[in-house]
């Protein structure tokens, strides 16, 4: 796996949210936690699994929509702040540290299993998909990074670079597994990184933009992520 030192690291978990998620990537902040939140509902009572949880942005905000909701991942620090952002808003979540590669889980285990900003940084996709599909007794939710969006051009600055799909090669890894895909969204022809540069105000006035972008003929082929749903396939016994 990609990272997982780096992400281990205390200075790195310290500082993630404020790095990623403040300025202009609070936009990308809340659109990621629709994309989620739209993905699964109705979440009240559901049993959910998020693995690669890191700090309980999305577990959190499930919990407080009264899903019963498991975070997973491997760093202890992330975890730790988890926690203590389940505990500002009086929620219970577990939160287990562990390897999405081997999940301590019976199977049908959950109603949904998502991944979010993990496919990017996986070596072996097809294994971790595949222990969130035998986890999972219906649903299957997770985002990549695209490799005909801008985001080509600078991934080999970052720190570990990132795993890049076509629509081709995802849709291989649902066959792998045995997912039957349900719906796909693709957005941000702006990457990430082009908004946590600049202010949250003019982030949304970018943003406008971006979408229009990706309204036309070509929006899809030139957005930057995508987000997948698909269904275990023999869910409808559930």
């Amino acid at each position: 796996m990609k990272g997982r030192e780096w992400y281990q690291a205390d200075d790195v978990a310290a500082e993630y949210e404020e790095k990623r998620f403040s300025r202009g990537g609070r936009l990308i902040d809340r659109r990621e936690k629709q994309a989620v939140l739209d993905a699964l509902a109705p979440v009240e009572g559901k049993d959910v699994l998020e693995i690669a949880c890191g700090t309980g942005r999305f577990t959190v905000a499930l919990a407080e929509r009264k899903a019963n909701v498991v975070g997973l991942d491997i760093s202890a620090e992330m975890l730790a702040q988890g926690r203590e952002k389940a505990q500002r808003t009086g929620r219970s979540v577990d939160f287990l540290r562990g390897d999405a590669g081997r999940l301590p889980f019976p199977d049908d285990s959950f109603d949904a299993v998502f991944a979010m900003r993990f496919f990017h940084l996986a070596d072996t996709p097809t294994a971790y998909l595949s222990e969130m599909a035998r986890v999972a007794r219906k649903q299957v939710f997770f985002d990549t990074f695209n490799a005909g969006s801008v985001r080509l051009l600078y991934n080999w600055a970052l720190p570990m670079g990132s795993r890049l799909y076509d629509r081709e090669e995802v849709t291989d890894l649902f066959a792998e597994v045995e997912l039957r895909r349900t719906n796909e969204n693709h957005d941000f022809v702006l990457p990430f990184g082009f908004y946590r540069k600049i202010p949250n105000r003019v982030a949304d006035e970018f943003r406008e933009v971006d979408m229009a972008v990706g309204k036309t003929s070509v929006g899809d082929r030139l957005a930057s992520v995508s987000y997948w749903d698909a269904r275990v396939a023999d869910s409808e016994r559930a």
